[in-house]
C-alpha cells in the first residue's frame, strides 16, 4: 500500500477515537471525582507510552534525556496532564459536552499568539482576525440555542474550556522549543503527570472510595485512546503522508463524531447553535493557517 493512503487510514482511525472521548468524559465523570478519573487516566496513558517505546524501539533514547530535559519535562507533566486535563474536565462537568469540546478547539488560534514572546515570531493581522471570529462561533455556542439569551450556558465552564485551550497552546509552544523525540517528550512528561496525580489521589482519598466499574472502564478507555494508541496513529499518519495539510485538516471531523454519539449515547440534543458556532472556528483556523502558507 502507498504511503499517502496509508497515513489516511491511520489519521481516519485517530480522528474517529477522538470524536469517541467526550462521550467516554462524560460518562466518567457521572461516576467518579475529577481527580480519581484523571488519575486513573493518566496512569493508563503513561504505561501505553512506555508500551509503544518499547514497541517502536525508542525506549534506548530515555538513557539520552539530561537533567536539564527532565527539568522540562516535569513542567510539561504539571501543564499536560495536571493542569490542563483538571481544567478541561472541570469544563466538562459543567457543560455539556457539545459545548465544552468545541470551545477548547479555539487553541491553534491562542498558539499563534503565544508565538511572539517564546518563538520570536510576528503575529499577522489574519491571527486577529481569526481570534475575532473564533470568539463569535464561541458567543454562539455557549448559548446552547439561544444565541440571543447567552446566559443559559455556565459561564465559568465556558471560560475554564477557554483556559484550557489556552494551556493546551503552550503546552504545545513549550514543545516545539525542545527538540527530543516526540514519543520520549510525551511519555516523559505523563511520567511525571502520573507522579502528581498520585499524590493528588492519595491526596484526596481516592484510593479509599467507592469506585464504579462503569467509571474506571471509562477512564481506562480514555487513557489508551486519549493520549495513548491514538497519538501514535496520528504521527505515524503524519509521518507517511506526502503532504501534512490535508492529514491535519481531518482532525476538525472529531467534533462532528463528537455530537452524533453524545447525542445517541448520553442523549444530549444537538443545538443549531453548536454547528454554527463549531464551523465558525474551524473556518477561522483554516483561514489562519492557509492565509499562513499563501
Amino acid at each position: 500500500m502507498k504511503k499517502s493512503p496509508q497515513a489516511f487510514i491511520y489519521a481516519s482511525i485517530a480522528v474517529l477515537l477522538w470524536g469517541t472521548i467526550p462521550t467516554a468524559f462524560k460518562i466518567a465523570l457521572a461516576e467518579l471525582s475529577i481527580v480519581t478519573m484523571l488519575g486513573i487516566t493518566t496512569l493508563v496513558s503513561t504505561a501505553v507510552l512506555f508500551i509503544i517505546m518499547i514497541l517502536t524501539g525508542k525506549l534506548s533514547l530515555l538513557r539520552e534525556t539530561t537533567g536539564r530535559e527532565l527539568l522540562w519535562s516535569a513542567l510539561f507533566g504539571l501543564i499536560t496532564p495536571v493542569g490542563y486535563y483538571v481544567i478541561l474536565l472541570t469544563a466538562y462537568s459543567r457543560l455539556p459536552g457539545q459545548v465544552a469540546q468545541p470551545i477548547n478547539m479555539i487553541w491553534p488560534i491562542i498558539l499563534v499568539f503565544f508565538s511572539i514572546p517564546l518563538l520570536g515570531q510576528r503575529i499577522p493581522a489574519r491571527s486577529f482576525i481569526a481570534l475575532f471570529i473564533s470568539l463569535i462561533g464561541v458567543y454562539i455556542i455557549a448559548s446552547q440555542g439561544a444565541p440571543l439569551n447567552p446566559g443559559r450556558s455556565d459561564t465559568t465552564g465556558v471560560m475554564l474550556a477557554l483556559v484550557s485551550g489556552v494551556l493546551w497552546a503552550l503546552y504545545f509552544v513549550l514543545n516545539v522549543r525542545d527538540k527530543r523525540d516526540d514519543s520520549v517528550k510525551l511519555f516523559t512528561s505523563f511520567l511525571f503527570g502520573s507522579i502528581y496525580m498520585l499524590i493528588l489521589m492519595i491526596a484526596g482519598g481516592s484510593f479509599s472510595q467507592q469506585i464504579s466499574l462503569k467509571g474506571v472502564a471509562a477512564s481506562v478507555y480514555c487513557g489508551f485512546f486519549e493520549m495513548g494508541i491514538t497519538f501514535w496513529l496520528w504521527l505515524k499518519a503524519l509521518q507517511l503522508s506526502e503532504t501534512t495539510d490535508k492529514v491535519s485538516n481531518l482532525v476538525y471531523f472529531a467534533p462532528f463524531v463528537s455530537l452524533v454519539l453524545l447525542h445517541f449515547i448520553i442523549d444530549e440534543p444537538i443545538y443549531y447553535t453548536t454547528l454554527v458556532g463549531l464551523l465558525l472556528i474551524i473556518g477561522s483556523v483554516i483561514y489562519q493557517n492557509r492565509a499562513k502558507r499563501a
